[in-house]
């Protein structure tokens, strides 16, 4: 799978409390956005059921 940017606004207080996160807990902050990420339940199930890997967010939606 090709990865992705993403760009993200977020407030200093949040990002210092991501960085402190991932330090705390010897991941990147990569892997705790996609830990989080995947933590996630739509409604028709699990948290990627149903929406392939190179599915767009348009794509996506319409599986739900």
């Amino acid at each position: 799978m090709k990865n992705k940017a993403l760009n993200l606004r977020i407030s200093e207080r949040r990002l210092n409390k991501l960085r402190l996160y991932a330090s705390q807990n010897d991941k990147t902050m990569t892997h705790v956005i996609e830990d989080f990420i995947d933590s996630l339940k739509v409604k028709d199930g699990d948290s990627d059921q149903g929406v392939p890997a190179n599915a767009s967010l348009r794509d996506a939606t319409r599986t739900l």
